[in-house]
């Protein structure tokens, strides 16, 4: 449901589903760019949390009420993602690899898509997309 961290410029309370709850003090960050569900509110001080204590209370008590409803959140799915020219012509080329492709997870198509569609030239995404390849044969996952 949430969760503690400790960083070195700042200590945070994650919520798992965060992106369900109102956020009415506008508190709740993003932890990265294609974070989908969790939220994050940063503290540099103790002084910033005593501040917000009732507010954090009530987000706490909020996450409590959502994971008792059972809410999901809902999530974008990876074939919503576009798949890069460059890898559609390799699937289509290397059947092995078109099968292994789509017998990954979602959230392994997902972390690959992700890391193929990020550079603008067409030679960098070839050359991520050719150094991929034997893990995506194997199965594995962009960080396994």
């Amino acid at each position: 449901m949430i969760i503690l961290a400790a960083f070195k410029e700042y200590c945070a309370l994650s919520f798992f589903k965060g992106a369900l709850l109102q956020d009415t003090h506008s508190l709740l960050e993003k932890p990265g760019e294609h974070t989908q569900s969790g939220r994050i509110i940063k503290f540099t001080s103790a002084r910033d949390i005593e501040a917000l204590e009732s507010t954090l209370e009530a987000y706490i008590y909020e996450a409590i009420e959502v994971e008792k409803a059972d809410l999901k959140v809902d999530f974008n799915k990876s074939s919503e993602l576009p798949i890069p020219e460059e890898l559609q012509q390799k699937l289509d080329a290397i059947p092995d690899l078109k099968a292994a492709f789509e017998a990954l997870t979602p959230g392994r198509q997902r972390g690959y898509l992700l890391y193929f569609t990020a550079p603008k030239q067409a030679k960098t995404r070839e050359a991520r997309i050719e150094k991929c390849m034997p893990r995506i044969l194997q199965g594995m996952g962009m960080n396994d």
